[in-house]
């Protein structure tokens, strides 16, 4: 069974951080590339950041970069995102998601798909 369990989320101030989780199972981690997608009330999905597995390249939204960072730990099947100088506008549920063939790191390109996790970001 395919699994993408988030973790991390939460309450926390303007210019503070969180660090998000993203446990990966039931599928090759090596052979996908993984990341975050989030979504606000009323707005579409979109990408904010992902990582390759296999060669590490990454990928950031422009909103997020130098801001947040993305890593992995291949032996634990796990991805991470640190997310610092957190603003009110990224207030939104983050999705962690895997995709064999990304290209474009876009919503329909991704196979895999994590629960969610709320972060708000109060001003």
């Amino acid at each position: 069974e395919v699994q993408l369990v988030e973790s991390g989320g939460g309450l926390v101030q303007a210019g503070g951080s969180l660090r998000l989780s993203c446990a990966a199972s039931g599928f090759t981690f090596d052979d996908y590339a993984i990341g975050w997608f989030r979504q606000a009330p009323g707005k579409e999905r979109e990408g904010v950041s992902c990582i390759s597995s296999s060669d590490g390249s990454t990928y950031y939204a422009d909103s997020v970069k130098g801001r947040f960072t993305i890593s992995n730990d291949n032996a634990k099947n796990t991805v991470y995102l640190q997310m610092n100088s957190l603003k009110p506008e990224d207030t939104a549920v983050y999705y962690c998601a895997a995709a064999y063939t990304p290209g474009l790191w876009v919503p329909e390109g991704c196979d895999y798909w994590g629960q969610g996790t709320q972060v708000t970001v109060s001003s």
